[in-house]
């Protein structure tokens, strides 16, 4: 084992880690801004029109629905206009939003890498059984990043935009949203959807430093309930209880498997605690 490294070491191995990991964001940055157009059109925009993916399934649901229910209307699934105008208001306002939105688009695709580079940083101050355990830290900190993303974008966002487009108080007011608070809306939903996916990552650490059990998870299943039903009404701010049930079943699914992970958690501790009463 090699010597101990002095703070100055640490603080030099984490400059390089960052440099690294800025230059992987610059990469992404800089393909992103040159195929902007091409992004814009058809990931960016995609949700605001009505051959959009999400509608389609919709639609395809309404008919499921109407097969087994007549009385429900198969029409009331489906998303027959999406009418509404964005405006750019500043002289450099376009540019600004392309370098802008080129920057989060680099940061989100390089994601994974940074994750790499933060495991790179502290492995070595980790113990062999602890290098063990976190092993897959990178793998599933990514792939939950990605499925939260993939949720908001897919699921929360298009179901946000079809109701703040549509809702009008009056017809004489005509929806005009600038396009600056359209992306910062659609980047917000998808982030926060894949920071909310990394709850099967947190339960984890606080279950292996035992500070969360999976009998404390169940005893408060009725009250993660109403924060999961309430944290859907406000991603979701449509009245359609539908709707509000189609983001909270996933969140639900999220929590059990969170309470999976800490059993799984709890189970290999007991296990090296066995081990090392019957090795004395």
């Amino acid at each position: 084992m090699g010597a101990e490294m002095s703070f100055f070491q640490h603080l030099e191995a984490l400059r390089w880690h960052i440099i690294r990991s800025a230059i992987a964001v610059l990469i992404f940055t800089i393909f992103a801004f040159a195929f902007y157009t091409k992004i814009f059109y058809s990931v960016i925009m995609a949700p605001t029109r009505t051959d959009f993916w999400t509608y389609r399934m919709m639609c395809n649901m309404g008919d499921v629905f109407h097969s087994l229910f007549s009385f429900i209307d198969p029409k009331g699934f489906c998303v027959q206009s999406i009418k509404f105008q964005l405006i750019n208001t500043d002289l450099a306002g376009q540019f600004n939003l392309q370098f802008s939105s080129s920057i989060m688009i680099g940061l989100i695709l390089g994601i994974p890498y940074l994750l790499y580079e933060l495991w790179r940083f502290i492995r070595p101050a980790l113990h062999e059984k602890e290098r063990k355990a976190a092993s897959g830290f990178v793998f599933y900190c990514s792939f939950l990043f990605l499925l939260g993303v993939l949720f908001g974008y897919y699921v929360v966002t298009p179901l946000s935009i079809r109701f703040f487009v549509n809702y009008t108080i009056s017809d004489s007011i005509t929806n005009m949203f600038s396009i600056d608070s359209f992306i910062s809306s659609e980047t917000m939903l998808t982030l926060v959807a894949g920071i909310v996916f990394q709850l099967p990552i947190v339960v984890y650490i606080l279950s292996s430093l035992d500070i969360l059990t999976p009998k404390f998870m169940r005893e408060k299943r009725r009250y993660a309930t109403i924060i999961i039903l309430v944290l859907a009404a406000i991603i979701t701010p449509s009245p359609d209880a539908l709707t509000m049930l189609v983001v909270a079943l996933p969140l639900f699914i999220l929590y059990e498997f969170s309470i999976w992970v800490a059993v799984m958690v709890q189970r290999r501790r007991r296990k090296r605690e066995n081990d090392e009463l019957m090795v004395r």
